[in-house]
C-alpha cells in the first residue's frame, strides 16, 4: 500500500501551496517547512538511537535534497504564487518520471523491460492529454515566469531522484532526510530574504497549512518516497508522479471550483494504466 498511500499524499501538496502563497512568501514559507521538519527528524533520530551518517552520505544527501526539495519544491511554489493554478502545475510536474526514466537508463545502467517503456509512454500521454485541456482551460493565467519556475522544478526532482538512487541507496533515512532538509532550508533561505524580506504573516490558514505540508508531506510522504528509493528503480517509483496530476486536478475542482472535464478522468485512467505497467513486477515461472 505504500506506494498509493505516497501518491494520495503527495497530490495534496499542491492544494497546500495554494492557500500557504496566501499569507506568505513561496520561498519564505518552504524555509519554515523544511527546517522544521529537519529538525523533528534529527530529534526523532536521537531518540530512537537511528543510524549515524557519515560525510560521504551527508554530501551527497544534500545533493539530493536540494534538487528534490529545495528547487522542485521552490519552483512548484514560486509557480502557483505567479498565478498557476493547482491542477495544471501538478500536471507540469508530471513530466518528470519521464525525463528521470530516460536519465536513469544512462546514468544508472536501470534496464526497463517494453511493457514498462510502454507503460512510461501512456503515463505520459495521460498527462499531456490533461495538460492541453488544462492550458486551453486556463491559458489567461499561465505566464513565462511560472513556466521557467515549473521547469527548474522538473529537472530538479529528475536530478535529485537520481543522486539518490544512485548515491543515496545505503543513507540512513532519518538522518539523512534530515540533512536533505535543512540544507534545502537553508538555500531556500538566501532566495527569501533576498526576493520576498521573509514575507510570513501568521493566520489560522497559514498555520494549518504548516502543520499539514512539515508532518504529512516533508515527514511522511518523503520518507515513504525514500524508501521506496531504496528498494526500486528510480523509474518505478517516479512513475507513481503520473498519478498526482488527476488527483491533483480533481482536488483543485473541489475546493477551488477549477473545472474537470472527461479529459480528466481519460487522462487519469490512461496513467492509472501507465503506473501498472511500469510497477508490475515480473510473473516469476514455477518450478
Amino acid at each position: 500500500m505504500a506506494p498509493w498511500l505516497f501518491v494520495a499524499l503527495w497530490s495534496t501538496g499542491f492544494v497546500v501551496a495554494h492557500y500557504a502563497t496566501e499569507d506568505a512568501g513561496p520561498l519564505t514559507f518552504l524555509t519554515v517547512r523544511l527546517a522544521g521538519a529537519g529538525i523533528l527528524l534529527w530529534l526523532a533520530a536521537l531518540a530512537l538511537h537511528a543510524p549515524r551518517i557519515d560525510r560521504t552520505q551527508v554530501r551527497w544527501a544534500a545533493i539530493a535534497g536540494v534538487g528534490m526539495n529545495a528547487l522542485y519544491l521552490g519552483g512548484v511554489f514560486v509557480a502557483i504564487h505567479l498565478g498557476l493554478p493547482t491542477g495544471l502545475s501538478s500536471l507540469i510536474t508530471g513530466i518528470h518520471p519521464v525525463v528521470t526514466s530516460v536519465a536513469g537508463r544512462w546514468v544508472l545502467r536501470e534496464r526497463l523491460r517494453r511493457l514498462q517503456w510502454i507503460g512510461i509512454a501512456l503515463g505520459l500521454l495521460g498527462v499531456v492529454a490533461v495538460v492541453v485541456d488544462r492550458l486551453h482551460a486556463h491559458s489567461g493565467a499561465v505566464t513565462a515566469g511560472a513556466l521557467v519556475a515549473m521547469g527548474v522544478s522538473v529537472v530538479g526532482m529528475s536530478a535529485g531522484t537520481i543522486v539518490q538512487r544512485s548515491r543515496g541507496a545505503s543513507m540512513p533515512l532519518l538522518r539523512g532526510t534530515s540533512v536533505q532538509f535543512l540544507t534545502s532550508a537553508i538555500v531556500l533561505a538566501f532566495g527569501a530574504v533576498l526576493n520576498e524580506h521573509w514575507r510570513f504573516h501568521p493566520t489560522a490558514r497559514l498555520w494549518a497549512s504548516l502543520g499539514w505540508a512539515t508532518l504529512v508531506l516533508s515527514i511522511a510522504s518523503v520518507l515513504i518516497m525514500l524508501m521506496l528509493l531504496q528498494r526500486q528503480a528510480a523509474a518505478r517509483v517516479s512513475s507513481l508522479f503520473f498519478l498526482v496530476p488527476a488527483l491533483s486536478t480533481i482536488e483543485g475542482a473541489i475546493l477551488f471550483s477549477e473545472h474537470v472535464g472527461a479529459i480528466v478522468v481519460i487522462g487519469l485512467v490512461v496513467s492509472l494504466a501507465g503506473v501498472f505497467l511500469t510497477t508490475r513486477q515480473p510473473a516469476t515461472k514455477s518450478t
